[in-house]
Parts: structure tokens; C-alpha cells; sequence
């Protein structure tokens, strides 16, 4: 009996082996053919790359294949079979590089039934390319995700802030754009007179049908597969060929990974962005096409901003209240606003968050300002009157929009918002707005520069928000993006206001076509920092404390001259031209500093005023015939002051003479966050100089190009400059330096010189 039930499953099994056997044995018959019987006669082989190129082992499968078409003689010319929508940048890259090696020694035409993204910079290492009439070519472009945020742990140590993660947040797009540069390289490099698309025509990311893709130079000709093949034997220069398909030949080999085949073309229409993260968690960079709909999250957004919250309230003792409406189903959370909520805290307010729309109706009462951000369910129009007689009564209304949440599951999302703001006279657009041209690190932080004279604009020089939105608003508008922006519904550029303002009775409404610029790091890129300080201004009443009054009733900002007492040490690690070391800075007395680095220490010396006289170091000691100024405290934004000093400088018993202008202006103010992990309120000062010395008759000549940051506290916390040095007018070299505060020690009162206290001593 058990031989009877046993005799099914072992003859399945012989049928496997059978199976199995045949395959293999047709693979391996394959193999011969190409390598052993055909040696000696001309072919033609065809390479296929089919597919998201997702998985380390289809690369291997890949490189092992192009690595036999280079080293088989019997090879003359490869056909490279393309239909994929591209991967991750790096997979992508590997295989492009290992095809400009097999295109050093054998023609390479490439034949495409659809290469967007990393598939179509695959192609651009082909000599040649054709491609189908209507198949999709181009989506030259990058897909990031950004990597997470770092909940720390105290069983679970890492040893710098960027261990986990391996990026800052707010770099993170720098990155993007430079693997932008480099595909569009590449595609520049692989087309050359041929492309007829400019490189902004390019970043743009479009596809193009295969007629299309020909006229714009994307592509040479329309045609077949077998075509491809005529025209790789044409230029090998054989007329008598057979056509071998390598990926065919090497199906059963050892080399291919259980991987292989696993992201077909049928398969990867179906990939998400969730399906990749758990192929390669965040961080992750790709050159990849995805259906739209890959882009929508399947997480829950109320988790991922803790939405759902029961009446919380953040800071203050009371005094003033603001009401954080939740009961729209809003998409916001103390974690987004937590600067505003602790600078709120710092002047005696309160922040509550509210769930339910009878809570919030009742607490209106005795609030002074009410935000509503990004909300997913309509106002009704009981609700719009209420909100609309809270502003007639006193009241400030911030609203936020931020269109990043379109693709959180709502596509519909401006609409709620919509539904109150127009009460107001405003309308958030749908789409977002993004600038090619002009933007912080990539094409949707668009720079914000142009500002009406307003409490919630003044001071700001410039703004960066992050996918941000245009506010319809019948002059209305306060803030608006640089005229070379454009939105994305519209495609064309425009005026695009992004902060509104509307005075409604006694109170005022303020809306924000972004939420991001709330939130760290982003809340510290250009001036985003002191908007958020203005709102709070406007909230509380409280002018900000880091000012002082103008004379016109204005605020203005300024750094007075540092109290730096003697004995005090900083030390600063410096970067010249990528080599770091670390330098120390010693306040000897109030004639001398000492600065000291690794294979160098250099003195300076000073008069009474703080101007500098002289300096000397290691054997060498220039002497200046007027005093190099100090800076001229306070310092404001917009004070220009210039110097120049002949000078003269011994050198190894010998001297030379020398002349040094300079001019120098303070840009503006910055929040610098020190090596310490301090900040420091500083001007930002750019300095420009020429320095001439005559050598040897030689002519030598640097030219110098600063930004520095000083503080009132600490003096010096950054410095990044370039200096160019010319002799007889020829640049012979450059070095960029970069200087950073890593910590301050200041001096004692008792390491002071003593005839600060003694007047009577006598100075030597």
C-alpha cells in the first residue's frame, strides 16, 4: 500500500528531473554552440534588458553577459534589446559603464520598445539607436525618497547624527540634482551634435514617442529589430552572420541570479514606492519610471502626523491662547509645529490642538488665533460664519496649504481648504509651483524674494518653500515666487503669490501656500526662520527681541563688536581643498592673537583701535603701512567700507614690497549653527580683495573672494573662501577654504593684563 501511494510522487519527481535535465541540457547545448562549434564564424548577438533593474543579481546576470560579448572574438557586434522603465542609480550606472567598455572594442546599436528613465540612459551608450513609432522614450530624471527621521534610543548607540541615516534631510535634494547631472551627461555625452533638446529641455523629465524622440535627436532612426541587426553587421563590416541571443544562451548558467526575471516588463507596472522600500529601505535614489499612481502612500496619514489628538495643549501659562483646529481631518501635528509652538511658549501662549468641531466652537471664545492647516473635509457654512465672526471679533486666522499632501491618498485636497478661504476673498490652486532655473536644490524649493511692506514680511530678504502653492488673491498677495516660476496646472511662468493677508473687521487672516517651512531643518534655510518669528509677532502682539527700533519705526537687525576677553581659546576645523585639520585661535593679550595649525603658528599684532599692524610667521613677517582696519560696529545690514595698505614683507632676510585693497559688506543675518551645535545670530559679511607682490621681478597676485559670519558672542564662527592665485597674469592655482567654530573658551577676568587694573604700571 505504501508503495502504491509513494509511486505518484516519485514519478512526478522523475518528471521533474526529466524536466529539468532537458532544460538544462538545451542550455548547456546553447552554450556550446556559441563558445566551442562556432568559433570562427561571425555573430551577431542580442542582449536584452527587460525590466525595472531593482535587484543586484539581474546586474551580475547582466555584467556577466556583456563581460563575454567583449572577450568572445566570434562576437563582432552587439544588439542591445531595451524595454525597461530604469532602477536604482547605481545598477543603472553599472550596466551603462560596462557597455561603454564593450563599445571601445565592438559597434553597440541599441533597439528600443520602451526606455524611460534608467532604461534610456542605458541606450545612450549604444553608437546607434532605433526605436519603435509610438513606444516611450526620454523621462530623463531622479527619484528620491528622503531618509527617515531618527527616533533616538538608549539601548541602540550610533556616533554622529547622519549615521542612520546617512543624510541630512534638508541636503538630501542636493544629491538628487547632482545624479541629474550626471544622466544628463551622459545623455549629452552618448548623443553629442545629434540631440537637438537643450539641457533645462532635458531635466524636465518628459517622455517622448519614437517619432518625437527622432526629431529631437533622443533617437536616430524608426525601425525594427532587424534592422538593428543589419546595421550593427554594417558596422562590423561582415555581410554573413548568425544572430545569437545571449540571455537565451545563458539562462541556466550559474551566474544568473533566483532574482533573474522577477521584475518583467508586465510586473514593474505594478511596482509602488512601498513595494521598493522594502527592496531598499530610505535613502534610495532612482533612475526609474513609476505610474503616477506608485506615488501614492498606503500608510495612514493620520499616523504619520499624529492628526488624531484629544485637546492637547503645548506651552505658555495661559495668558494667550491658539486653537490648532483637528477636526477637519487636518494634516498637521505638534511635531511640524513645534518651533512655532515653543516660541509661542516663550512669550506666554498657549498652543491646544482640538478634535471636535463643538470644543473648537466654544474654546473661539477666549482664543486669539486660530490655525487651520491642510484640512480633508469641507467647512460647512455654519462652521465658515463662525470662523469668518471670530476674525471680525479680533481674531488672527492662519491658514496653511501644502499641495506635497495631493499625493497622500487625497487628490482632492485643496478643496477643504477652499471651502473656508474663500470667505476671505482667497483660493489655494491646485497643482504646485517649481522653478528650473532658480532653486534650492531642486526644481520644487522655490526661492521666495519679492515683499510687500507687511508685519508678516518685514525683514526678509528670502524665503525658500518647499512644494508650495499659488494663493488667488485680489491684491491681496504679500510675498510672491521669482517671475521664472511656474505651476504645474498652468505650465507657464507667472507672478505667483504664495503668502496673502486679508483684514477682515478687527482682525486678520493670513494664508501660507506652504506647511514645510515650519518644521526642522527646513525652518532654518534662508530667512524661513524669521517668518515664523514675524507670525509669532503678529500672534502675540510681542516685537521680536533680537531687534531694536529704527528711527523711521522699522526693526534692524546688527552684531555689536564681540566681547572676547584675553585667554580665550577657540578652536576651528578647516577645510582647504577638502583636507581637514583642526585650528586653534588664543587671545594672547589686546595686542596680540596667535593662531596656530598644524605645521604653522602665525602671530598678529594690534594697535589701541583693533587695527591690524603686522603678523609673523615662521620666518616670514609683513609690516603694514596703515593699519588694516577693525570691522566698523555695529554691523547692519547693508554697511560697505573699503581699506588699502602697502605693505612690506621680509622673507628669508629679503623684502618685498606689496599693495592690498579690499571692500567688504554685510549681506544680511544668519542663524549658524557652530561645530558645538550651538547657533549663533550673525552677519553675514562678503569680503572681495587684491593682493599684489612683486617677487623675484615676478608679478604675483591673489584675488580673494569671502563670506564670513560673525557673531556678538563668539566673534568668528564661519568663514568660506577662494583664493586665485595668478603670477605674470597666468592663474597657476585655486584653494577654497572653509572654516568652521568647533568650541569657544573664554578667558577669566584674572587672565586679564594686569595694568587693566594698575594704572599706575607702567606698559613695556
Amino acid at each position: 500500500m505504501e508503495s502504491r501511494l509513494s509511486w505518484p510522487k516519485l514519478k512526478m519527481k522523475s518528471i521533474a528531473v526529466i524536466v529539468m535535465a532537458c532544460i538544462l541540457a538545451a542550455s548547456l547545448a546553447g552554450y556550446l554552440y556559441l563558445n566551442y562549434f562556432r568559433v570562427g564564424k561571425d555573430i551577431v548577438a542580442i542582449i536584452n534588458v527587460r525590466g525595472a533593474i531593482i535587484y543586484p543579481e539581474d546586474v551580475e546576470r547582466c555584467t556577466a553577459i556583456i563581460n563575454h560579448a567583449i572577450v568572445n572574438d566570434s562576437i563582432r557586434g552587439v544588439v542591445l534589446r531595451i524595454d525597461s522603465p530604469g532602477g536604482y542609480v547605481d545598477l543603472v550606472e553599472q550596466i551603462y559603464l560596462d557597455l561603454l567598455e564593450l563599445k571601445r572594442v565592438k559597434p553597440v546599436v541599441a533597439s528600443i520598445s520602451f526606455a524611460a528613465s534608467g532604461g534610456y540612459y542605458i541606450a545612450v551608450a549604444a553608437d546607434y539607436i532605433y526605436t519603435e513609432p509610438t513606444t516611450f522614450v526620454g523621462n530623463v530624471g531622479v527619484i528620491g525618497t528622503t531618509p527617515p527621521t531618527l527616533i533616538p534610543s538608549e539601548v541602540v548607540l550610533e556616533t554622529g547624527p547622519y549615521k542612520v541615516s546617512g543624510f541630512s534631510p534638508l541636503l538630501f535634494p542636493f544629491n538628487l540634482s547632482a545624479a541629474l547631472d550626471n544622466f544628463v551627461s551622459a545623455v549629452e555625452t552618448g548623443r553629442g551634435d545629434r540631440l537637438r533638446l537643450t539641457s533645462l529641455q532635458l531635466r524636465k523629465g518628459l517622455l517622448y514617442i519614437g517619432s518625437e524622440a527622432v526629431e529631437v535627436g533622443l533617437a536616430d532612426e524608426i525601425g525594427s529589430l532587424q534592422k538593428a541587426i543589419k546595421k550593427v553587421a554594417e558596422k562590423a563590416g561582415i555581410r554573413k552572420y548568425d544572430v545569437v541571443d545571449l540571455n537565451s544562451v545563458f539562462s541556466g548558467s550559474y551566474v544568473l541570479g533566483s532574482y533573474a526575471n522577477q521584475t518583467s516588463i508586465l510586473e514593474w507596472r505594478s511596482l509602488t514606492l512601498e513595494a521598493l522600500s522594502k527592496i531598499r529601505p530610505p535613502p534610495s535614489i532612482l533612475y526609474l519610471y513609476l505610474q503616477p499612481l506608485a506615488f501614492r502612500q498606503s500608510t495612514s496619514v493620520d499616523e504619520e502626523l499624529g492628526s488624531n489628538q484629544d485637546a492637547k495643549a503645548f506651552g505658555g501659562d495661559g495668558k494667550r491662547t491658539v486653537l490648532v483646529d483637528n477636526s477637519h481631518g487636518n494634516r498637521v501635528s505638534a511635531w511640524q509645529l513645534d518651533i512655532l509652538i515653543a516660541e509661542l511658549a516663550m512669550r506666554n501662549t498657549t498652543v491646544r490642538f482640538i478634535q471636535y468641531w463643538r470644543e473648537l466652537e466654544l474654546s473661539l471664545h477666549d482664543a486669539s488665533c486660530l490655525i487651520v492647516a491642510s484640512p480633508t473635509t469641507p467647512y460647512s457654512i455654519e462652521e465658515s460664519d463662525r470662523i469668518e465672526q471670530f476674525v471680525s471679533d479680533g481674531g488672527t486666522l492662519l491658514l496653511f496649504y501644502d499641495p506635497a499632501y495631493e499625493y497622500v491618498e487625497i487628490p482632492e485636497l485643496f478643496g477643504p481648504i477652499n471651502s473656508l478661504s474663500t470667505g476671505f476673498g482667497l483660493s489655494f490652486a491646485k497643482g504646485y509651483l517649481y522653478n528650473e532655473l532658480e532653486n534650492y536644490g531642486f526644481y520644487r524649493n522655490v526661492y521666495v524674494r519679492a515683499f510687500a511692506n507687511s508685519p508678516v514680511t518685514q525683514n526678509l530678504e528670502s524665503l525658500v518653500f518647499f512644494t508650495a502653492a499659488h494663493i488667488y488673491s485680489l491684491n491681496k498677495g504679500v510675498a510672491w515666487a521669482s517671475n521664472n516660476t511656474y505651476s504645474s496646472e498652468a505650465e507657464r511662468p507667472g507672478n505667483y503669490t504664495v503668502i496673502a493677508l486679508v483684514n477682515r473687521g478687527k482682525g486678520t487672516v493670513v494664508a501660507f501656500g506652504d506647511q514645510t517651512f515650519l518644521e526642522e531643518p527646513f525652518c532654518y534655510v534662508e530667512d524661513n526662520q524669521r517668518l515664523i518669528l514675524n507670525l509669532v509677532s503678529v500672534i502675540t502682539g510681542v516685537e521680536l527681541t533680537d531687534s531694536k527700533k529704527t528711527e523711521e519705526g522699522g526693526i534692524e537687525e546688527e552684531v555689536v563688536r564681540p566681547d572676547i576677553p584675553v585667554g580665550t581659546e577657540k578652536n576651528y576645523t578647516e577645510q582647504i581643498d577638502g583636507n581637514e585639520s583642526l585650528v586653534r585661535w588664543f587671545k594672547v593679550s589686546d595686542a596680540e592673537i596667535r593662531v596656530e595649525r598644524p605645521n604653522q603658528t602665525t602671530h598678529y599684532y594690534f594697535d589701541k583701535d583693533g587695527g591690524l599692524l603686522s603678523w609673523e610667521s615662521d620666518g616670514m613677517e609683513c609690516l603694514y603701512d596703515t593699519p588694516i582696519p577693525e570691522l566698523p560696529f555695529p554691523l547692519t545690514k547693508g554697511k560697505r567700507w573699503t581699506y588699502e595698505s602697502s605693505y612690506t614683507l621680509d622673507w628669508n632676510g629679503k623684502q618685498y614690497k606689496g599693495k592690498i585693497s579690499a571692500q567688504e559688506v554685510v549681506e544680511g543675518f544668519e542663524d549658524i549653527l557652530a561645530g558645538d551645535n550651538r547657533r549663533y545670530f550673525c552677519a553675514r559679511v562678503k569680503f572681495t580683495g587684491i593682493d599684489h607682490l612683486a617677487i623675484e621681478g615676478a608679478d604675483m597676485k591673489v584675488i580673494m573672494e569671502e563670506l564670513y559670519w560673525i557673531s556678538s558672542e563668539a566673534g568668528s564662527v564661519k568663514e568660506e573662501s577662494i583664493n586665485r592665485y595668478y603670477v605674470d597674469g597666468t592663474l597657476v592655482s585655486e584653494e577654497r577654504r572653509v572654516l568652521l567654530l568647533k568650541s569657544i573658551k573664554k578667558g577669566s577676568v584674572l587672565q586679564r593684563p594686569l595694568e587693566e587694573f594698575f594704572t599706575t604700571v607702567p606698559r613695556f
